[in-house]
């Protein structure tokens, strides 16, 4: 009897160094690619969420494929030049730059019908066509847009957009975040839906904006909404957001290392 579970005990532990090691990759713009990046965020990240489930999860082995600035729709238009291999799981972290860059959402059925590249919806189904292809059987993880406050480029202020609690070519970004829930409830994907759900909203995206005073000119710290519609010039104002006003994100849009932890244990439930 004692040899007979001397023997289980030695298999469980052989079973736990020899588990099979899962495929993963990782599709996104800058919140995706800044990973493996942080110096690109002014340092201002020490990890992203990949590496973040990596250390929950060593059997997972991730590759980023996270393009800086890209749509949906540009993901979709060069996916057989983007070099992406066959996984065991995908995730698709896309639809803050469609929003911003007016693309239009579309409807379910341009993604039902298989319509093509002009909305996001059909975008959506081109991507998800190309997985298929690759691995028929590979888990497909959606992962809706964070919200997100004024967003100022550490590295060139001249590049910043204002937040989504306003629309933006008469689309919220809200309906962005809608389109991916419903492509995962129609084909039965995990979505991890972070603009809904992930606590991350316009009253902690950042702790401030030091803007200066209209009537003044002096420096002031403006919390959410008191800062919309004030002026920002890039090129006389110091940068908006100092350390002290990182919360979930760094700079209004990219998050912190505490944003990241917040994804990271969302999409651990989803992997998992």
């Amino acid at each position: 009897m004692k040899k007979f579970f001397l023997f289980i005990i030695a298999g469980c532990f052989l079973f736990s160094f020899t588990q099979k090691e899962t495929a993963w990759v990782a599709i996104g713009d800058s919140i995706t690619y800044l990973n493996d990046h942080p110096d690109e965020a002014g340092n201002r990240i020490t990890k992203g969420y990949l590496t973040m489930v990596r250390e929950k999860m060593p059997n997972i082995k991730a590759l980023n494929k996270g393009f800086n600035g890209w749509t949906s729709g540009g993901i979709a238009d060069k996916f057989s030049e983007l070099d992406i291999p066959k996984a065991d799981i995908y995730s698709i972290f896309l639809g803050t730059n469609d929003w911003w860059q007016g693309r239009p959402v579309g409807t379910l059925d341009d993604y039902k019908n298989n319509s093509g590249n002009n909305t996001v919806y059909g975008s959506f189904r081109i991507i998800i066509n190309e997985l298929r292809k690759l691995n028929p059987k590979a888990k497909i993880i959606l992962i809706t847009p964070l919200q997100r406050a004024d967003f100022v480029y550490i590295n060139n202020a001249h590049n910043n957009a204002y937040g989504s609690y306003k629309p933006k070519n008469n689309q919220t970004l809200a309906q962005f975040a809608e389109a991916i829930n419903a492509i995962g409830k129609f084909e039965k994907f995990s979505v991890v839906d972070l603009y809904n759900k992930s606590g991350i909203t316009q009253q902690n995206i950042i702790k401030y904006k030091r803007l200066k005073d209209p009537l003044t000119g002096v420096y002031k710290d403006y919390g959410y909404p008191d800062f919309i519609d004030i002026p920002f010039n890039p090129d006389t104002d110091e940068y908006p957001y100092p350390v002290d006003a990182i919360n979930m994100t760094y700079d209004g849009l990219h998050p912190s290392d505490k944003g990241y932890k917040v994804i990271t244990n969302m999409l651990l439930k989803a992997l998992r």
